[in-house]
């Protein structure tokens, strides 16, 4: 053999091995991609045939001209042309089973949420500069300049613009308007603290309840579990009723529900309060929290501790006294919502150490190998939320999102929504599709859609019976959307 043709069987040699090597690394990388386990239908091949189609389109244009890419655009800038793209289009139809983190007072769209500030009796004044809304019925109790909002739109014609400003984050300019991490979630609470009181009047928490399940069944999702507490209420006639009262009142509302949506499967609420307390105030939460669920165990899920994890205190502070009570409730934390590397995001650490059933946001666990292995072992579920990610300024691009790393390695991940009142978003398709088009690969397809509606209600609290159910029926709602796919595009 000559020295030119050994050289040339050599390079043909490792040029067959490079190819090689290159379709097994891409093999055994696509056989970790969530969903990958799927078997799809003939049916659902058709179904994903089309979406593949819609996908590749505007991916590739996205490539071409990363300018118009939407899930690198922040919300505000991108909402209009999200609501043009056919594949949002698409994952609106998709049943999307379970809402597993959303906010009790941020859960209905901002338009409805305004809508309702139209309701008779509520009462708005300047309080030395900060304003603020009420309910009243037979008189005002303090000593505040408070008028009817009917009599403020009659006699102002910018004050419906002056009330958005104070109940939205949306603005032109969001990166010159909320400078960093603080300055946003200053805001963020604030709005929280100037629509409380809102709901503190009984049929404006009926009337709100009941818009938020509609808009999330209209957007194909049948369950809802949901980060609140439980306060006191009155009615039209001032009579007061307990936090045990307001929670019959969400059992009352769902009910009423689903009267008129019988396959609508039920909201649980996880008691939810401030992390920036003392300890004998969350001594105060648990004794309530077991008082709550003696009353209403259908309805209470479990326990959680919200507010900017930078600025509240760290689960370690708590660390005894949520440990005592680990065997007898589940716990559903925010954990690792934060930028940080060996501070907050330590929270992490401590929520799997206290048998977390799952983790809220969890958007530095990258950072924490120990975590990720522990999450696989103990199939802990982890709630994304793209969107709040997004405008609270942890990821501008949303391609750069911890969720593209734990899709592509196939961690229980679960898609929610946070608070889509206060930026402008509704029910659960505008973070489904930032994370299908954003966080999953080009040729990521309607397995991974599928895997994460059946993962929804797989990391939800439901009990094995009606979990067992559950499923049940989003397997028909499944078959029924791949049938109306096919009817619709061929």
């Amino acid at each position: 053999m000559t020295p030119l043709l050994f050289l040339i069987l050599l390079t043909h040699t490792a040029l067959a091995d490079f190819w090689d090597d290159r379709n097994t690394l891409l093999s055994n990388e696509a056989s970790q991609l969530l969903g990958s386990s799927i078997q799809l239908t003939e049916d659902e091949q058709k179904v994903n045939d089309i979406l593949m189609n819609l996908k590749f389109q505007e991916y590739d244009e996205g490539f071409l001209d990363p300018s118009k890419f939407l899930p690198s655009i922040h919300f505000f800038h991108s909402k209009a042309a999200i609501e043009q793209s056919e594949v949002f289009k698409f994952i609106q139809k998709v049943p999307k089973g379970a809402s597993l983190h959303s906010h009790s007072s941020a859960m209905l769209s901002f338009e409805a949420l305004f809508n309702l500030t139209y309701m008779e009796g509520l009462y708005g004044c300047d309080d030395n500069g900060t304003f603020r809304l009420y309910f009243f019925f037979g008189g005002v109790n303090d000593d505040c300049e408070w008028r009817l909002l009917s009599d403020w739109r009659n006699e102002d014609s910018g004050f419906d613009e002056f009330l958005t400003s104070k109940m939205t984050l949306v603005v032109d300019d969001p990166v010159g308007t909320y400078g960093d991490i603080n300055a946003v979630w200053s805001t963020f609470q604030g709005i929280f603290g100037f629509v409380s009181p809102l709901f503190d009047y009984r049929q404006f928490l009926h009337d709100y309840l009941y818009q938020v399940l509609q808009e999330f069944n209209d957007d194909n999702v049948k369950y809802l579990e949901i980060r609140g507490g439980f306060g006191e209420t009155f009615d039209s006639n001032n009579t007061i009723y307990g936090p045990l009262d307001t929670a019959q009142l969400y059992i009352d509302t769902q009910q009423e529900f689903r009267q008129q949506n019988p396959d609508f499967a039920g909201i649980r609420i996880i008691y939810s309060k401030s992390r920036r307390v003392s300890t004998d105030t969350m001594d105060t939460y648990i004794s309530n929290y077991f008082d709550l669920r003696a009353a209403q165990p259908d309805l209470i899920a479990g326990f959680d501790l919200v507010g900017q994890e930078d600025l509240g205190e760290p689960l370690s502070v708590f660390a005894d006294q949520l440990a005592a009570i680990a065997n007898q409730t589940k716990f559903f934390f925010h954990a690792g919502e934060t930028n940080w590397y060996g501070a907050t995001d330590l929270n992490l650490i401590d929520a799997i150490l206290l048998n977390t059933s799952r983790i809220g946001h969890a958007f530095a666990i990258t950072k924490h190998p120990e975590v990720l292995r522990v999450v696989k072992e103990k199939n802990i579920g982890l709630e994304l939320n793209p969107l709040s990610n997004q405008v609270l300024k942890l990821v501008d691009d949303l391609r750069n999102h911890v969720g593209a790393y734990l899709i592509a390695n196939g961690y229980p991940v679960v898609i929610t929504c946070d608070d889509p009142s206060f930026w402008g978003s509704k029910g659960l398709s505008y973070d489904w599709y930032m994370a299908f088009m954003g966080m999953t690969p080009r040729d990521g397809d309607l397995r991974i859609l599928k895997q994460l509606a059946w993962n929804s209600l797989l990391y939800s609290s439901l009990s094995e019976e009606d979990l067992v159910y559950a499923i049940e029926l989003l397997t028909g709602w499944w078959d029924d959307f791949i049938h109306e796919i096919l009817e619709t595009y061929q």
